[in-house]
């Protein structure tokens, strides 16, 4: 048995080896073996090495920024540093094919950042407003016009607005929103049902601002675009969670610009961000003529590049050279995802310098503060709970503020939302004021579309106040915003352009006369042959008028100010919104005690929150909302304060401008963005006159003992000259007397003396000469060195004796002002004001001692110093404002001012002083646009001396309320 097996298996072996199979079975045999023991080398034995050589392909170099330097009050307290963040960026990696799929991950992804109240960030320089409103963000018009050329994907300016009309500038923010919409295909989109996703604006135009960043590097692929900065941990975690439905996107590590009390500061330091093109070359340049650059070939590497944030405003932006760090270096393998593998080469980058300023942070804070306490206290004392004639014409220092104007500024200036009002889960007296609204708005919009329609329209000059209010805006509109009004193909000879300006035509009538004279663009109607005639054109026009007003912000704010007028919509519906839309803290006491109360009970509240600042000035930006305050130690040229109300939060700008936040700012009335203290120029009054008596007495016109005596009117001129006392006079007057008692007569016949000719005769020029040439002696003809913007003074060009009084033309800002001054009570020596102490190095060491420069010094007699000072000091001491300062332990030498700018407004008011008198060692002035009164400004003045001199505390300014506004009136 066991050899008939053997059999068995040998002839197995005989048929296996003598078949044609076997050799090619060895064949594949041998082949697989090969391949197995190849495949045991590669994954086994050599699989990191071959891995690392399949990822090394590509050498890529990167740069990574330097740590900007910390910037410190003159104490020492930190104002704004860099602190470690998180940025969602994404980047094209190709795992989308399919514009859909594209699409509704990024739908995924900016729902995400919706939910955790983040904000998508980019270059498409559109946002929505408060009421709704698609805007453009540029901050310029270069920077329009840059936005343009990256919209139409154009190399040159020159390519738009081009004769066939393919790239026009002119179009709204809507319609280049609506257009990228379309291009992207999110008009498209669909649920996960496959039914139509109709998105928010806010949601679609975030997905628009990412893509069209993304479009600008597509030609350099891997490279990430930065969707959201400085993210929360929960938007970090939410977003990790859901990694593998948002392919292409990373959460990195960042830095962002933080900024400690920005709302004090902001003005003073501004912000960083992404540099612009029209920024780059310039900064480029500028560095390069500096001490860095010095020794570097003409063709090193530019230190700048597209990529690099930095300062934008501000100290950020004057100081941005000694600010920026050096970049650090490093040369790298990528693998093809565009991730590092190994790095080959590195430099570190290097900190940037520390700057220390000049200005006092809490002194700053309790400025800001009392100014804010200031304008409330003249706001609460000017508010009044009746209805009063805006066409009754009253001294500008008396003017009241009727209630309802509070009221109606709770809607225009955005304290309220009509958007909130509007959602499903609105609060019930939302709802109830949205509802009332909602009516009112249609009925509205048919008495428009009766008076446009009728066959015998009321002429302009006949129309109720509203009706004509509302005519006016849609002649506007159409002219301004829809472009089909053409403005400058008007005849102003034309019959129907006259009875227009006159009011005794109506706009339906004229609108007929524009389309027979062809300044009516039917174009933009899309008006085919079918609408040839004029009844078709217009009736279609007033159809797009109508559609157009329906959800056009502006126009409701004009509807609301009548509802709120006419009692439709109430202050107490209003207030009670205050607390559903959480502008005001829950406090279910005061609420019912408004659900109950009438319009005293409103009017009562509602300047009681002013009052308790619970409700800001500049929230309402009713005359006052704005002041500044300056102030600079005499003797060094150092402003220690400089300060101006409103600011705003420049962490919101920092690295990305926050869109919407932007565009608030712009539209808040109360103007955030305007700095009062630099920029704000106004006739300074009787603020001026030191200088004129300064002239007076070295043109030798008078003598410090000689007298002028006042008859109250001032008629050695063409325009004779009240005196505030008319019809009393002040009588003889010395010059400390003339200053002390602001007489404009005494200050009017200076002027015309030193307008007199040896020969007798007058000469106007030769005056206005004298006076500008004095007060270009005090630096008023120049900017006052401070290194943040500033506005260029004015110097008055006509009518010598107004001019001598402060009047005329002239224009200064506070801070131009404060250096005026400042040479005042230091005798002479004229400085270029500096906010700027000292710069070091990131480990302290002193690099640059910043020293106020010094520009002149006055030479004049000593007598000359002695009159003007102690008759400033008069003014505290003896003249109507001696009650003021009475309690004050400082001696203040000082000067008021108002002066009057817009006859339906307040008066401006101004105060410029120093202390203490004898020995000064600071001055400080104040300006308030539309503060009724120099008094006012002087008792802010007065508060700040309180607070420098530590008579009171930053708690006690803190914890305090509106401050009381004195029923003195200091005449100047």
């Amino acid at each position: 048995m066991f050899s008939e097996l053997i059999e068995i298996v040998q002839e197995f072996f005989k048929r296996l080896f003598t078949s044609r199979l076997f050799a090619l079975a060895l064949i594949f045999t041998l082949m697989f073996s090969g391949l197995v023991v190849k495949l045991f080398h590669m994954q086994i034995l050599n699989g990191a090495d071959y891995q690392d050589k399949y990822l090394q392909k590509t050498e890529r170099s990167v740069t990574t920024p330097g740590t900007r330097g910390i910037i410190y009050d003159v104490n020492g307290n930190i104002l704004a540093y860099n602190k470690l963040a998180y940025s969602v960026t994404i980047r094209d990696i190709g795992a989308y094919s399919k514009t859909a799929d594209r699409n509704a991950m990024l739908y995924r992804l900016v729902k995400i950042l919706e939910r955790r109240g983040e904000t998508v960030e980019g270059k498409f320089e559109v946002a929505l407003d408060a009421d709704g409103d698609m805007v453009f963000t540029s901050t310029s018009d270069s920077a329009k016009t840059r936005f343009m050329l990256n919209f139409y994907g154009q190399p040159s300016s020159d390519k738009l607005d081009d004769p066939a009309g393919k790239y026009p500038t002119n179009i709204t923010a809507r319609e280049a929103f609506e257009k990228k919409k379309r291009d992207y295909g999110l008009d498209q989109m669909k649920d996960d049902k496959g039914n139509a996703l109709i998105l928010p604006d806010q949601t679609a135009l975030s997905m628009v601002n990412i893509i069209f960043t993304m479009e600008l590097t597509r030609y350099q692929k891997y490279e990430t675009t930065t969707v959201a900065s400085n993210i929360n941990l929960e938007t970090m975690a939410e977003i990790n969670e859901n990694i593998a439905d948002l392919k292409g996107v990373e959460v990195e590590r960042s830095s962002v610009r933080v900024y400690n009390d920005s709302l004090y500061f902001a003005p003073i330091i501004g912000y960083t961000g992404k540099v612009q093109e029209d920024q780059l070359a310039e900064l480029n340049e500028e560095w390069r003529q500096s001490e860095e650059a010095k020794d570097l070939p003409p063709d090193a590497e530019d230190k700048y590049d597209l990529n690099d944030v930095v300062g934008r405003t501000g100290i950020e932006k004057s100081l941005e050279l000694e600010l920026q760090g050096e970049k650090g270096f490093a040369r790298m393998y990528v693998d093809n995802m565009g991730r590092p593998r190994e790095v080959i080469e590195q430099t570190d980058p290097k900190a940037g310098n520390d700057i220390y300023l000049t200005i006092d942070r809490d002194l700053q804070i309790g400025i800001y503060k009392l100014i804010e306490q200031q304008l409330a206290g003249i706001l609460t004392a000017k508010l009044v709970n009746e209805d009063l004639d805006p066409n009754v014409r009253v001294d500008s220092s008396k003017r009241m503020i009727p209630i309802k104007d509070a009221y109606y500024q709770l809607i225009n200036n955005n304290v309220l939302s009509l958007q909130d009002m509007a959602e499903e889960d609105a609060e019930p007296i939302e709802k109830e004021i949205y509802s009332i609204y909602q009516s009112s708005k249609n009925q509205i919009m048919e008495n428009i579309r009766n008076q446009l329609m009728s066959s015998h329209p009321q002429p302009m000059s006949d129309l109720p106040e509203d009706m004509t209010t509302y005519m006016n805006y849609i002649y506007t509109y159409l002219a301004d915003t829809a472009g089909i009004i053409q403005k400058d193909k008007i005849d102003p000879n034309s019959e129907s352009y006259k009875k227009w300006a006159e009011g005794s035509i109506s706009l339906r009538e004229y609108i007929y006369s524009g389309i027979a004279d062809n300044w009516v663009d039917t174009t933009k109607l899309n008006v085919t042959t079918k609408y040839s005639d004029a009844d078709d054109i217009f009736a279609q026009l007033v159809d797009y008028i109508i559609e157009s007003l329906e959800n056009d912000g502006k126009f409701t704010k004009r509807m609301f100010r009548y509802l709120v007028n006419s009692g439709t919509i109430t202050g107490r519906q209003l207030c009670l919104a205050l607390y559903a839309q959480g502008v005001l803290t829950n406090d279910p006491e005061e609420i019912a005690s408004l659900t109950v109360g009438g319009e005293d009970y409103a009017f009562t509240f509602l300047r009681k929150k002013i009052s308790q600042i619970e409700i800001t000035p500049a929230q309402l930006a009713l005359d006052p909302c704005t002041a500044g305050v300056v102030v600079t130690d005499v003797n060094t040229g150092e402003v220690r304060a400089l300060v101006t109300y409103p600011s705003y939060d420049n962490n919101r700008m920092s690295g990305y401008v926050d869109a919407t936040y932007f565009a608030q700012l712009n539209d808040d009335m109360s103007k955030p963005l305007y700095n009062n203290a630099t920029q704000a120029r106004k006739a300074p009054g009787s603020t001026f006159k030191p200088i004129t008596a300064v002239a007076a007495l070295e043109t030798g016109v008078l003598s410090p003992t000689d007298t002028i005596t006042c008859t109250g009117l001032y008629d050695e001129i063409a325009q004779p000259i009240k005196c505030w006392i008319w019809p009393g006079r002040h009588g003889p007057q010395t010059i400390e007397e003339g200053i002390e008692n602001s007489c404009n007569y005494f200050f009017a016949e200076l002027a015309h003396r030193m307008s007199m000719k040896p020969d007798g005769t007058y000469s106007p020029d030769q005056g206005l000469t004298t006076i500008r040439e004095y007060a270009s002696m005090f630096g008023l003809d120049h900017t006052s060195g401070v290194e943040i913007p500033e506005n260029d003074p004015q110097l008055s060009d006509t009518d010598p004796e107004r001019s001598a009084m402060g009047q005329g033309t002239h224009q200064f800002t506070n801070v131009q002002l404060s250096r005026y001054v400042a040479a005042l009570a230091n005798r002479g020596t004229v400085f270029e004001l500096s906010i700027l102490d000292k710069r070091t190095d990131s480990d302290g060491n002193l690099i640059e001692d910043y020293t106020p420069a010094v520009h002149s010094k006055i030479e004049i007699q000593d007598s000359t110093w002695d009159a003007v000072q102690n008759g400033m000091r008069r003014v505290i001491t003896d003249s109507s404002a001696k009650s003021i300062f009475a309690d004050l332990p400082v001696a203040v030498a000082g000067k008021t001012g108002t002066a009057q700018e817009n006859l339906n407004r307040a008066n401006h008011g101004f105060f410029i002083s120093f202390a203490p008198f004898g020995n000064p060692e600071i001055c400080v002035t104040v300006n308030i646009p539309y503060g009724y009164a120099g008094t006012n400004a002087a008792i802010l003045g007065k508060r700040v001396y309180q607070y420098y001199y530590k008579y009171t505390t930053l708690e006690q300014i803190e914890n305090s309320g509106a401050l009381g506004v004195s029923n003195v009136t200091i005449n100047d």
